[in-house]
């Protein structure tokens, strides 16, 4: 059934009788009630905008934090999203904000929506694969930018997209083509996984903007909404996804890249009065990190204005990953 919210459908679309309500946070008062200022704390990580479904790549002792940004006017409970933000850190606290890198305009077949998108690199390009409103073909399309510095400025490197709608055909909805994140595994071949209600992946040529095969599907993976993420530790392949909904962040582990995969449960909870949920998961000075939104930030944040978090991300002996505890503090910088 196809549902939406001023004309933004999705899992996160599946906002209609559904929406959480967020109530305005109260600023604390002194005596003679003046507002007193709000304490300083390391989540949201970034508190002069909203910022959502963040992408984090790390290169030569810098994480490149990559984020979409709302831009919903206080009040109007919307998606309002036209272009992607890029910060860069070297101690995971400290964050540098860079000029836009992309925008929806750069891919000239697109007319809107700059949703969740992910930056990887390859022979020293930085490939951008991103989640837009096709501009003919109806519903939701990738592209493929690229750019020789990971702060851009990025250009479209195809001309067209890379997938569209009409290459899914079961889903039968329109914005199944969504949220890509890309891997390249030890042998060299790279992979591109997507969707929503239902995970694609296919395998990329070695140019990283064309598909290499044909479309498949991961089929074990519980109650899958949207937001996969794919990342390698040890001999172990993982992948987490945007489970149920309200969004939960759930993960399945394999020993291939093409699966099977194995469900093991939940890795956080519904973030703050944000009803969805997307993650991106990296290791960085000898630490692992869990990136996420949530809707925290006065008096306006919530599903449609929200904000990029970090906290640590741990493993058992076995490999599988440890519940992940959402904090105010954040994390410490790294060294």
């Amino acid at each position: 059934m196809k549902m939406q919210i001023n004309s933004r459908p999705t899992g996160r679309l599946l906002l209609a009788g559904l929406l959480l309500a967020s109530a305005p946070a109260l600023a604390p008062f002194g005596a003679r009630g003046q507002a007193l200022p709000e304490p300083v704390a390391g989540n949201p990580i970034i508190k002069d905008k909203y910022t959502a479904d963040p992408a984090a790549l790390v290169h030569k002792g810098t994480v490149y934090l990559y984020a979409g940004h709302d831009e919903a006017p206080a009040r109007q409970e919307r998606y309002v999203m036209n272009e992607w933000l890029c910060y860069s850190s070297q101690d995971m606290v400290t964050w540098k904000e860079h000029p836009s890198p992309l925008n929806v305009k750069a891919f000239a077949w697109a007319k809107a929506d700059a949703w969740a998108s992910q930056v990887i690199e390859r022979n020293g390009k930085f490939y951008w694969y991103a989640a837009v409103e096709h501009g003919t073909i109806p519903g939701k399309a990738i592209g493929v930018a690229v750019a020789d510095s990971p702060t851009g400025p990025f250009k479209d490197a195809r001309g067209s997209a890379l997938i569209t709608n009409d290459m899914t055909t079961e889903a039968k909805i329109s914005w199944d083509d969504i949220d890509p994140t890309v891997i390249v595994d030890d042998k060299g071949q790279a992979y591109l996984y997507w969707g929503n209600t239902i995970c694609y992946w296919a395998k990329l040529k070695a140019n990283m903007t064309e598909l290499d095969g044909p479309i498949n599907k991961v089929t074990t993976l519980p109650k899958f909404t949207e937001a996969p993420w794919v990342h390698k530790r040890g001999n172990w392949y993982y992948l987490s996804y945007a489970y149920q909904f309200p969004e939960k962040i759930a993960y399945a582990m394999s020993r291939s890249i093409e699966g099977p995969w194995e469900f093991k449960g939940l890795l956080n909870e519904v973030a703050g009065n944000s009803n969805t949920n997307h993650q991106a998961i990296i290791d960085f000075k000898g630490q692992s990190y869990f990136i996420y939104h949530n809707g925290s930030i006065p008096t306006d944040g919530g599903s449609f204005r929200r904000s990029v978090c970090i906290d640590k991300l741990e493993y058992n002996k076995d490999g599988t990953m440890k519940r992940v505890v959402m904090t105010t503090e954040g994390v410490k910088a790294a060294k």
